[in-house]
């Protein structure tokens, strides 16, 4: 099957969606619900028969690769699902992504459920491709998607069953459940470095960092040693940057992306269920066999261990060229910024270096108080206090997926929370769906005895006479 960069879908306007739906109360003129058209019915699994369009659909906000892999899946369990996404396109924070990254996992372990992602991507696929996968994962599987919607808040409907949903514009949307995949990489993150503001040199987020172009001949400062900004600083020195340093405040923990062609994601699968102590014991030796020591460069080993680095919140960093141009001198390890001085950034070692541009890849924040802060399912990281198929004990029906940062991979974490979500909510629509027969039941029976005391009354009324 090949894939083509954009896929024709077919567009219902607001009238025609609310006829099938039954929102029309919920929707504006403006609105438009994209189907997408099957583009191979005979690779793809046919979903088990779609409730009523009377029944409330379940909500999934953000179209993403979460958001599009449980709306496919509720699908398959015969669940109408509805992804309100607030772009104008499916996969949207991928298309914001640099240029050159690549998923760090590989293609066979990377794909969504019911549709793999095809051979020709090679390996470790490229970001240009995850988006033509996804767009064609939404036409493929004919997703419900509404584009150009932004939820900003979600609550208990009136009555306590459902949830409503207030999105742009005034709308009110009311689902039987909600699935929040608005994913980890949601708003940017800059510190408040003191004399930030001040700045008077160029001074970027990661995030609108696409290509080395920009910067060839440039003095470069890259501030944080994550993926991001190890990839960032090593695509800088092979584009042509004159200077690169790579500002760190914690040593963080190195793994080869594929050691003899067994890849580190292979590993991550295998200790994820393993005790933290035992992978930091194991994780140690296995370092210093497959990464060199760079301490004499100003990257020393870390202090802790691996996976409990992972529970923190820190994966490791898979090495796509960091270690040479570490060791080559091509990327400069320097101490983290503290503050900035008109044109200067001060180091905490107190060294004052004058970058021509400084690219912050420090991290984002999932930006989810505003939508579901109030609801208390959140800790005090602004982290859902539950995930996948289990829901927070004081909202039941409002799911989370996509807001952690697996050793094992994202995308596969995406997959199978996907199909648990779904698996729950088919669940609480058989019971709920039982527990209304059994009351109609009973409301039945009820009616027949009451008839039949009602006759045998005026029986004996008449014998009487």
């Amino acid at each position: 099957m090949t894939y083509a960069t954009d896929p024709t879908h077919a567009s219902y306007s607001r009238d025609q969606f609310a006829t099938d739906s039954g929102l029309d109360r919920d929707l504006s003129s403006d609105d438009v619900i994209t189907l997408a058209h099957m583009a191979d019915s005979t690779a793809s699994s046919t979903p088990r028969p779609v409730p009523s369009h009377e029944d409330r659909p379940v909500y999934v906000i953000g179209g993403g690769p979460g958001g599009l892999a449980t709306a496919y899946a509720l699908r398959a369990q015969g669940v109408r699902a509805v992804v309100l996404e607030k772009s104008d396109q499916v996969g949207a924070s991928w298309r914001r992504h640099y240029d050159r990254l690549h998923l760090h996992t590989t293609r066979r372990l990377s794909g969504l459920p019911g549709l793999a992602m095809p051979r020709s991507f090679g390996r470790w696929v490229s970001r240009d491709n995850v988006v033509r996968y996804l767009e064609k994962y939404a036409e493929h599987h004919q997703l419900e998607i509404v584009t150009g919607v932004e939820v900003s808040r979600v609550e208990p409907a009136p009555g306590g069953d459902g949830w409503l949903l207030h999105a742009t514009g005034g709308r009110e949307l009311t689902g039987s459940a909600v699935v929040v995949a608005t994913g980890h990489n949601h708003t940017p993150r800059l510190p408040e470095w003191p004399g930030r503001d001040s700045y008077t040199g160029e001074l970027l987020h990661a995030g609108d960092y696409r290509n080395p172009a920009p910067y060839a001949g440039r003095d470069v400062l890259v501030v944080g040693v994550g993926n991001t900004g190890a990839e960032i600083a090593v695509d800088l020195v092979e584009g042509g940057a004159s200077r690169v340093r790579l500002a760190v405040r914690t040593a963080p923990h190195i793994v080869r992306r594929s050691t003899a062609g067994w890849a580190a994601q292979f590993t991550g699968i295998l200790v994820r269920r393993l005790p933290v102590r035992l992978v930091d014991a194991l994780a140690g030796p296995m370092a210093k066999v497959s990464v060199p020591d760079l301490s004499a460069q100003g990257l020393p080993r870390p202090d802790t261990g691996l996976y409990s680095r992972v529970n923190e919140g820190s994966i490791p960093v898979q090495d796509v060229g960091l270690i040479n141009a570490v060791r080559k001198g091509r990327v400069e390890v320097v101490a983290a910024v503290e503050s900035f001085e008109e044109d200067k950034v001060v180091l905490a070692d107190g060294r004052r270096i004058d970058p021509d541009v400084v690219i912050a890849a420090t991290g984002y924040v999932r930006a989810l108080e505003g939508i579901v802060g109030h609801l208390d399912v959140l800790d005090g990281r602004g982290r859902p206090v539950a995930h996948g198929a289990r829901t927070p004990k004081k909202a039941p029906g409002l799911y989370f997926t996509g807001f952690t940062n697996p050793i094992s991979g994202m995308f596969r974490e995406l997959a199978l929370d996907a199909e648990k979500i779904a698996k729950a909510v088919a669940r609480t629509a058989q019971k709920a769906g039982k527990a209304a027969e059994k009351a109609a039941s009973k409301a039945g029976a009820g009616t027949t005895a009451g008839a039949k005391t009602g006759a045998r009354d005026t029986g004996d009324t008449r014998a009487a006479r």
